[in-house]
Order: C-alpha cells, then structure tokens, then sequence
C-alpha cells in the first residue's frame, strides 16, 4: 500500500470511528485543485480537499492554520510557495479530525521550528521541522487509540499544545491569538485571529456549506457553537453596518465577514431554541424529527449530498440539550 492510500484509508477508518462516516467517503485527491485566495494583510486563503487552510506570510517565514488531507500536502505546499520562500515555521490545528490535521505530518517536514520555540516537553523536536499547536484537547483526541490503533499517526501530533483559554504568538509583524472554545465542534476546538491583518480562521466552529457538525463523541456540544460563534462576532469589526472589516476563513466555505457569521449564528440559535422547546414537550427524538424544526433553513443548508443533514443536525442538538 502506497503511503498516500494509507493517509486515506486511516483518515477514513479514524472518521468512521467518529461516526463522521460522509467524511470517510474517497475522493481522487489527483483531481483536486488548490484555489488560493487573499483574505486581507499578510493573510490568505488555501480550498482544495477537506478544511481550508489559512496561510500567514511574512519575512520570519510561513505559519498555517489546519492541512487538510495526507495526499494534499504536495499541492498545498507549492500553493504556499507561490507566496513565499520562507521556511514554514508553525502549524495551528483548530480541532481534530483528519480533514484538518491530515497533512501534519508532511508539511511539518517540509518546515524547521525556530530556534528556542519549541519548548513544551518536546526537546526532541527542536528545529525538526514546523512546530504543531494545538490545545491540548485535540492533542488527546489525535493521540487516543481507535481500534487498537492511533487516531492519527504519532508523527502528525501536535508538538506544542495550551491548556488554559488562549496562546499568543508575535510572528510576522503580528498578533496571532490562539483562543479555545471549549465543548463546540469539539472539546478541543481553537479559532485564530491574526490581528493587525484582521482575519479570524474559525476551523468548524463556523461553515458557510451546511449545517454544523457537532460531534458529540468528540465531547462537542450545541450551546457551545452558539457561543462561539457569538466570540466570533465579537471579534468582529464591520467597515459599515454588518459589511466588510474584519474577514472570517471559514472550517469549509466561501471567505466571509460578520454578516455571515451573523446569519449562521442567528439559524444555529433559533433551531436549537425550537428544539428546546419540543424537548421541554417531552417529545421523543423521532417526534422531535417529525417537526422539523429546520424546514425553513433546509434549501440553503440542507443540499443534496449534504455533509451534515437536517435530521442529523437536530439530532446532535437533541441530544446536546438532553444532556
């Protein structure tokens, strides 16, 4: 078995796991194309196959957010270098699962950590390719044991993790605020905003495509994607009423700004309220399901092929609230 299949395969066996089972499905990485695309500042965006990637440049070298699949790597890695020689210094993993920290292993190679930076028990990595970060959450869902087997290969780990709500790097000429949101898309979810270029990468805390994906194995909760789409909007400064300013990369979807979210945050709430309210009904799920309490919002984020259904999505909050 070639070491791309491989990368395929465990990717769709640990997703599986998760029970994220239309992740899982193949796809020929061959025929995928990387888009790049300018956020703002020093900031851009990378679609291809599986999260978007965000990518910060600048004269101290490369950081990225997320690496999407295993066979993108080479892909990714001549999209970046149309922006720059530098060495790629740091990847941020906003969560866990295998369509945003399947290509940690080889972009880690294909980078050199700066001298002194790696410095959370991990001496053994100094200056051996990117530094990995991560909150510690996301370390412990990818280092676990599925099946007898790790949920991502140990070399794919995180190098540097944070425990408490936020890390800070100065890179670049830059703020970048690692902040955690804890019990939303995951336990270990991460949003990193990147301050004087005024971009914030949300990993799956926020998507344009579909309905979230709360995965509740991975400890992820809908109160929490309400409030962290509420941090989102915090962080946010429109140019005028909810237009422009601050720019949002999405975990999968088009670039977008606090209107956006904005609308997101609004239909993400409102579910999860009517949900609420059939639950303090005494309504049993299938019931629950039967009212469709996402009727209104199911021709825009409930598409044929749909990665995350309306049923599925009610599901999650069902069962959310019920704990």
């Amino acid at each position: 078995m070639t070491r791309a299949r491989f990368n395929i395969v465990f990717a769709a066996v640990a997703l599986a796991a998760l029970g994220a089972v239309p992740y899982a499905q193949q796809q020929n990485f061959d025929n995928v194309e990387v888009h790049l695309l300018k956020a703002q500042g020093n900031v851009y965006m990378l679609v291809g196959a599986g999260g978007n990637v965000t990518v910060q440049a600048g004269p101290e070298g490369v950081l990225i957010v997320d690496t999407q699949y295993a066979p993108m790597s080479a892909k990714l890695l001549s999209a970046i270098r149309t922006l720059s020689q530098a060495p790629l210094r740091y990847i941020i993993n906003t969560h866990s699962h295998p369509d945003h920290v399947g290509g940690n292993e080889n972009l880690k190679k294909a980078g050199a950590t700066i001298a002194g930076g790696n410095v959370t028990l991990d001496i053994g990595d100094a200056a051996q390719g990117a530094q990995i970060i991560s909150h510690i959450n996301a370390y412990k869902r990818m280092s676990a044991r599925v099946n007898g087997q790790f949920a991502t290969p140990a070399a794919a780990w995180p190098t540097s993790t944070f425990i408490g709500e936020d890390k800070k790097l100065y890179f670049n000429g830059e703020g970048v605020h690692v902040i955690h949101q804890p019990a939303a898309h995951t336990d270990g979810d991460s949003l990193v905003f990147f301050r004087k270029s005024d971009v914030i990468s949300t990993g799956d805390l926020f998507v344009t495509n579909g309905y979230p994906f709360i995965d509740l194995a991975a400890g992820g909760n809908v109160q929490g994607i309400v409030a962290g789409l509420n941090r989102i909007i915090d962080l946010c400064i429109p140019v005028y009423g909810q237009e422009g300013g601050t720019m949002v990369i999405p975990g999968h979807g088009r670039l977008s700004d606090i209107g956006d979210v904005i609308n997101y945050r609004e239909m993400v709430t409102i579910v999860r309220d009517r949900v609420q309210d059939l639950v303090k009904k005494n309504m049993t799920l299938e019931q629950v399901k039967a009212a469709k309490p996402t009727r209104d919002y199911d021709p825009l984020y409930n598409a044929p092929g749909a990665f995350i259904t309306g049923d599925a999505f009610v599901e999650a909050v069902y069962r959310s609230l019920k704990k």
